[in-house]
C-alpha cells in the first residue's frame, strides 16, 4: 500500500542525488520527450539542470523554451519504492552557464576531477550549446510504498 509523502519528505527526497527523468511536450502530437538528467535541488528552492550538446538532451532545449513547462520525476527503484514527480514552470535560461553553476549540478553525482572534466568538455565544445535551466516546482505528486507494519 502506498501513501503520499509529506511536503518535508518529498522535498528531502527530491534533494537527494537521483537521476531525474525530464519530460517535455512536443508540438507535433508525438508523446512527450523524456530524457534522463542530473539535477540540483535544495528544499524550498528551484530545480536546475543542463542540456548537453549532443543527442536527445540537445533536442529537448527548444521544446523546453517553447512550452516553458515540464515534468520532472525521480524514484528509488529498490524497496521500499518511493517517487516524487513535480510539474514545473521555466524561470531562467542560462546559455552558456558558468562553470560554477554546472559544477553545482555535477558535484552531486561525480568526483571533483570528473565533474571539472565534464564542465570543460561541455563548455569547450565547438557547438557551445550547453544550456542551464532553472525551473520552479508548481505541483507535486509523490508516493511511499514503505510498509510500516512489516517491521
Amino acid at each position: 500500500m502506498s501513501s503520499p509523502m509529506t511536503e518535508q519528505e518529498r522535498q528531502a527526497f527530491l534533494a537527494e542525488p537521483h537521476i531525474a527523468t525530464i519530460c517535455v511536450a512536443r508540438p507535433d502530437r508525438r508523446p512527450p520527450l523524456a530524457t534522463p538528467s542530473m539535477y540540483a535541488y535544495e528544499p524550498g528552492g528551484d530545480v536546475t539542470f543542463f542540456t548537453g550538446t549532443q543527442g536527445r538532451q540537445a533536442r529537448r532545449s527548444p521544446l523546453i523554451e517553447r512550452s516553458r513547462a515540464l515534468t520532472i520525476s525521480v524514484q528509488r527503484g529498490e524497496m521500499p519504492y518511493r517517487y516524487v514527480t513535480v510539474e514545473c514552470d521555466l524561470v531562467d535560461v542560462d546559455r552558456p552557464p558558468t562553470p560554477d553553476k554546472m559544477l553545482a549540478v555535477l558535484r552531486r553525482y561525480l568526483p571533483w576531477d570528473a565533474a571539472q572534466g565534464m564542465v570543460a568538455a561541455e563548455l569547450g565544445s565547438s557547438s557551445n550549446a550547453v544550456t542551464l535551466y532553472t525551473v520552479r516546482p508548481t505541483r507535486w505528486f509523490s508516493a511511499d510504498f514503505g510498509d510500516d507494519d512489516a517491521g
